[in-house]
């Protein structure tokens, strides 16, 4: 009975498509290996440059490991992103032996072109810090609006930015608080006080927004709240949602984070004794 059974299973294995899914996951995961030895030794350089040179003949040994990894995963897997944009980093960052710039921009262009979202946002930094104005940045936004589609928590911050100071772009604060809250979710520190700031100001984004369950940091209070539009989260509403933002950036670590709340925490007393000294007034 088993025989029957297995059977089929036997044929399936064997067949063509099996085989060619089986060969593509084998080099992937070869090149994953590479990448990762690579990335270890970039991470050591990483950890120990800011004390040295960066053309420390200490650092050389661990340079070229980063490098020959990187090149070997590319060879397993030619179609690898990652490996590219690592390898252009060593090339255009790095004073590894043998580094040049231009393999480096190619190696760059060809993974933001190849659809990896991080080698899209260095890309437009690239092109924005130095190229020419009119096409670099024209070049610029393209890759950024890229690399934004896919959610790159550093490109929403960067372009919510662009739309905020209207540079390239026609000004639009809505459109930056957009990208600053799509930021700020992916855990961006920045965009959840450039947010929040937004928020005070009056700036509505035309967002829905799940229900969230939060736990104050500062009061230990936990609240359900939901908003179904930002335009409709107007008065004390708004200022929740800000604070929100600032003890979410408050709890990474972030210095202006815990200047907003010392802020809202001042005007909110100031609200308070203004309210009851009306109120002692009008008795």
């Amino acid at each position: 009975m088993w025989s029957v059974v297995t059977r089929p299973l036997r044929i399936a294995s064997f067949h063509p498509a099996v085989q060619i899914h089986r060969a593509i996951h084998s080099r992937n995961k070869k090149a994953m290996e590479y990448i990762g030895k690579g990335w270890s030794a970039l991470h050591e350089v990483d950890r120990v440059i800011d004390y040295t040179e960066p053309d420390d003949e200490l650092l050389t040994p661990l340079l070229k490991r980063a490098k020959q990894n990187f090149e070997l995963a590319l060879e397993v897997d030619n179609m690898n992103t990652q490996a590219r944009l690592w390898l252009a980093r060593l090339h255009l960052k790095y004073c590894v032996p043998g580094a040049c710039k231009a393999v480096g921009a190619a190696l760059l262009v060809e993974a933001a072109d190849m659809g990896n979202a991080d080698a899209q946002y260095e890309l437009a930094c690239q092109l924005r810090a130095e190229g020419e104005p009119a096409e670099a940045d024209n070049q610029a936004v393209y890759y950024l609006e890229k690399a934004v589609e896919q959610l790159q928590p550093e490109a929403l911050f960067l372009l919510g930015a662009v739309y905020l100071g209207g540079d390239c772009v026609k000004k639009d604060l809505k459109s930056a608080a957009c990208c600053f809250h799509k930021a700020s979710q992916k855990g961006h520190v920045g965009a959840a006080i450039a947010y929040g700031s937004l928020l005070l100001k009056g700036v509505r984004a035309p967002e829905k927004f799940a229900p969230v369950e939060v736990k104050s940091k500062f009061t230990g209070e936990v609240g359900k709240r939901k908003y179904d539009k930002l335009s409709e989260t107007t008065g004390k509403g708004a200022i929740d949602y800000a604070r929100r933002q600032f003890e979410v950036a408050a709890h990474a670590g972030n210095d202006l984070a815990f200047k907003w709340l010392y802020r809202l925490q001042e005007e909110e007393i100031e609200g308070t004794s203004s309210q009851g000294n009306e109120i002692k007034a009008t008795g």
